[in-house]
């Protein structure tokens, strides 16, 4: 009877974890590894890649929906996570940085080569299809060959 019920609830164990990992949404593997800016930094130069800097706020009404929606997106995280350093700062705890960037709005989003000079700034709202073809279009350095339209008529 022990031995009975030992292997019926390893069973419905083993379903339970099937079915998180399947429909979860890859809630924990889709999440962006944010960093701090010091340290996205650095990490970009060390591994030589591209930097994503998300500006936000608490009060930001469309910094909560690229939360909830754009960066929750498996697709969008994975591409990041891969190819970018992502960095969040709030704006108003680092108002010099924001301001260093020229940050006028919110959410606002900045693109930089490995070296950290300046590729482009996206202010405002982004949906998570736009984003992962910018997102593409940068990590591809197709911005150096075409223009944004013309890559995407290549997609």
């Amino acid at each position: 009877m022990k031995a009975e019920r030992k292997k019926r609830t390893t069973l419905l164990l083993a379903i339970f974890t099937l079915w998180f990992l399947l429909f979860s949404g890859g809630a924990v593997a889709g999440e962006i590894q944010w960093q701090g800016y010091e340290k996205g930094m650095a990490m970009a130069k060390a591994q030589g890649k591209k930097i994503f800097l998300y500006f936000h706020a608490d009060w930001c009404t469309y910094c909560k929906k690229m939360k909830k929606g754009t960066f929750r997106d498996n697709a969008v995280a994975s591409y990041l996570n891969e190819n970018f350093i992502s960095i969040s700062i709030d704006s108003d705890r680092k108002k010099n940085l924001a301001g260093s960037y020229g940050v006028r709005g919110l959410p606002t989003l900045w693109l930089l080569k490995e070296d950290h000079s300046k590729l482009s700034s996206l202010p405002g709202y982004v949906d998570a299809r736009r984003l992962l073809t910018i997102l593409k279009y940068v990590h591809t350095e197709s911005y150096e060959k075409m223009s944004f339209n013309a890559f995407v008529k290549t997609l």
